[in-house]
């Protein structure tokens, strides 16, 4: 996507900062009211949700055996976001172990029972290597850390080792010289410059939420040994990888250890094709270095998109990645390359597919690569056979590539849910991944053939919480669940886990779409329950069986809103042309499936009062709660709306973005250009004011350079001008997205708020 306990004790020392208004907020919002989040031990809310655990994805160790889990927790109270990470068995029912991380900082391993923890000591001097060793038989343990070595004193993560553990590979943000040592000179000689004034004669200027400075992201090795007294030692030479190239990786502002790969002597990354310019292109280019710096061989046409996710094989001869064709696009078909090193030989699997990978991983024995695909609103984990390298030209000589596209065709793993983070879990065929869904956040997962002879890992573990069976996997398989955050906790909500309906929607097309139901939701309800639509950014994007910290549908639904997720033209997961149909067409087929759509759900749902509806999106989704508001000839009955940070002016918008690239793909020409001035302007919201009537919450982070909140605030003075009922909440230090939990809290009790004024329990009709 571009643009995805008690609640009075909780909150006894912030519910004011979260109803406090300025002089003039709310004046025209409706009279003073009231308001508290609803609340309870069965009652999944906007505080639970801020204060649920966070896990990120499991990390398997080099023999398959265990994995190790970070695990953020925020206490409200302390207003501290807890850190620990929890290492678990993948072969045993052993009980996990759990290791505080009061200072943060990124774990992985350094072999196959020993973590490495990277993090600064309590006085900030330079950041360590701290080493711990961990054993199980009836029980795991860890040792006490020690310290391995120190990096020089600059931020460093992205941690990847050598498949023999020789060598780790990191991330830092350096300047041009490519030297960690002087980093910390140069910090203090640019702070000091004697003015704050930056300077630029080209773009990017500003990125997703941070001004561009000489600092740039930059890949290093460092050797990791062990001593005579079976201690690792961290070298003391860190060699820049990228030194004498005009490379940057892993890419801004996303890029991490999905943007790199490691074999035993070299590293395969990706970087900005720095002869073209980033802000109107999208170009990346696949390169493989010695691991200690040198000469990078570039391994793609230079003619493609943007690339992602490249991999060694498992026995290094081979590498793939993922490759946008069109330079410019940023939703566009990600195809899947395979380069041999031994035959010098690159070609392409599954050119006629019409879904993209997003993860890929060679198979223990590379005779498969096994993919994570996004597919009918899931994430799902598919194998896909390697054929043979074909005997062909050399690929270093002229540079063809080669289709290969007969009997390579991939089968289902698993089937349902949202899968990621797929991973080797030793020579057996297993696999490691992380899994959520609508009713449970990330939890690690072990997959093995049905003829693995690998020990059960099964425990009793709270899986009332999320939607996860055996059925959810493919014959020949089968699933055990390691992990179970967040799951205690909410065992007593009764989460919804989605009705899916489909519908006909624009050129006939088959749309997608989801309802969740609030607790107590009976079929023989009449007209009981208020209604929100959820309308997706991106515009290419999804609303799939996800779980999600900003936006979560069964939030919503507890607090007492059936809640309707229509997946209209231009989202991903069902094709690459039904994503594409949106590019030139923002305000046209998407809003004739939310319409049919939405009449859709009126005609199948008379549990739904539709004289209590409301509508809200964030990015392109607020774009279409702008453009919605401009057609009340659509009869939406919408009687209030939320927009975040979304699009008000789309030619404005076409100049003042980060990525200018995202315009001219999507409105096919530069925004001062006939061409698209006149179709940025033809879906315009800002061009249909002078129809807007229905109220509107207006939600804007100030850091958000993706859509400037000026959008947001251009929009709240139009709508004050025309003296509709409106109200406008920035947050000066967020982006794009809400990610400070206090202001989440915030964010919720307002959005609750607005709406409960014009659709809830007494509001005015």
């Amino acid at each position: 996507m571009r643009f995805g306990n008690d609640l009075a004790l909780l909150l006894s020392a912030s519910q004011t900062p979260l109803m406090s208004t300025t002089n003039n907020a709310g004046a025209n919002a409706g009279s003073p009211l009231d308001f508290e989040f609803k609340t309870g031990a069965d009652v999944f809310s906007p505080v639970d949700l801020v204060t649920l655990p966070r896990p990120g994805a499991g990390l398997v160790s080099p023999d398959g055996q265990l994995v190790v889990v970070p695990v953020s927790t925020y206490n409200l109270q302390d207003a501290k976001n807890n850190k620990t990470f929890y290492i678990t068995s993948v072969s045993s029912t052993v009980s996990p172990f759990e290791v505080p991380l009061a200072r943060g900082g990124e774990a992985f391993w350094l072999d196959a029972h020993t973590i490495g923890h990277v993090v600064r000591p309590e006085d900030d001097a330079a950041p360590q290597l701290l080493a711990r060793d961990v054993e199980y038989s009836t029980e795991l343990r860890a040792g006490e850390p020690y310290v391995v070595g120190t990096f020089p004193d600059v931020d460093v993560g992205n941690f990847k080792k050598s498949p023999d553990g020789s060598w780790l590979v990191f991330s830092a943000d350096v300047y041009p010289d490519r030297d960690l040592n002087t980093v910390k000179q140069q910090d203090k000689e640019w702070k000091d410059r004697g003015s704050s004034a930056l300077v630029y004669e080209e773009t990017f200027v500003r990125h997703w939420d941070t001004f561009r400075t000489p600092k740039s992201p930059s890949l290093f090795s460092v050797r990791v040994t062990k001593s005579d007294d079976g201690k690792f030692v961290l070298g003391d030479k860190f060699n820049s990888v990228l030194k004498d190239t005009n490379h940057h990786s892993p890419v801004e502002p996303f890029g991490g250890t999905d943007n790199f790969d490691v074999s035993l002597t070299s590293v395969i990354y990706t970087a900005k094709d720095a002869d073209v310019q980033p802000a109107w292109h999208t170009r990346q280019n696949i390169y493989v270095v010695p691991i200690e710096g040198g000469p990078p061989v570039h391994l793609t046409s230079g003619k493609q998109g943007a690339t992602t996710a490249p991999v060694f094989s498992a026995s290094g001869s081979k590498v793939a990645w993922l490759e946008l064709a069109k330079d410019g696009a940023e939703a566009d078909k990600a195809q899947l390359i395979v380069h041999d090193f031994a035959e010098d030989v690159q070609f392409q699997l599954l050119e006629d597919w019409t879904l993209s990978p997003s993860e890929i991983l060679f198979s223990h024995d590379d005779s498969h690569l096994i993919l994570t695909v996004g597919e009918a609103a899931r994430a799902r984990i598919l194998s896909l056979p390697l054929p043979s390298t074909p005997k062909a030209d050399k690929f270093s000589a002229t540079r063809k590539r080669h289709s290969i596209n007969k009997d390579t065709k991939p089968s289902p793993i698993t089937t349902e849910h949202h899968a990621s983070g797929v991973q080797r879990a030793g020579t057996d065929g297993s696999l490691v991944f992380s899994q959520s869904s609508l009713r449970g956040p990330n939890n690690v997962f072990v997959l093995s053939p049905a003829s693995s002879t690998r020990p059960s890992a099964a425990r009793n573990l709270h899986s009332a919480a999320i939607a996860y069976d055996t059925t959810a996997v493919a014959a020949g398989w089968k699933l055990e669940q390691l992990t179970d955050f967040g799951l205690e906790q909410l065992g007593s909500k009764k989460l919804d886990a989605g009705e899916e309906f489909f519908f006909t929607g624009a050129k006939d097309v088959k749309v997608q779409g989801w309802v969740i139901r609030p607790p107590g939701y009976s079929k023989d309800d009449k007209k009981k329950w208020p209604v929100v639509l959820f309308i997706h950014g991106g515009p290419q994007g999804v609303w799939d069986d996800n779980w999600s910290t900003r936006w979560n549908p069964n939030v919503w639904a507890q607090q007492g809103y059936v809640v309707v997720a229509i997946n209209p033209t231009g989202s991903t997961t069902f094709g690459q042309d039904f994503t594409d149909a949106i590019s030139g067409d923002w305000g046209g087929r998407p809003f004739e499936d939310l319409r049919k759509g939405w009449a859709y759900v009126k005609e199948h749902y008379p549990q739904i009062d539709f004289d209590r509806a409301v509508g809200a999106g964030a990015s392109w989704g607020g774009y279409a709660v702008n453009w919605i508001a401009g057609h009340p000839e659509w009869d939406f009955g919408f009687k209030a709306l939320f927009c975040h940070d979304g699009v008000f002016d789309t030619t404005y918008n076409g100049l003042v973005t980060d990525e200018l690239y995202f315009f001219e793909q999507e409105f096919g020409a530069p925004a001062w250009t006939k061409e698209g001035y006149e179709l940025s302007e033809k879906f315009n919201p800002a061009r249909l004011v002078g129809k807007w009537t229905t109220p509107m919450l207006i939600v804007h982070g100030s850091k958000d350079f993706r859509l400037p909140d000026t959008e947001g605030i251009s929009a709240f003075q139009a709508l004050q001008r025309r003296k509709i009922k409106s109200r406008l909440v920035i947050f000066p230090d967020e982006n794009h997205w809400v990610l400070n939990h206090k202001n989440s809290l915030k964010w919720h009790w307002e959005v609750f708020r607005w709406f409960h004024l014009f659709v809830g329990a007494g509001a005015q009709q």
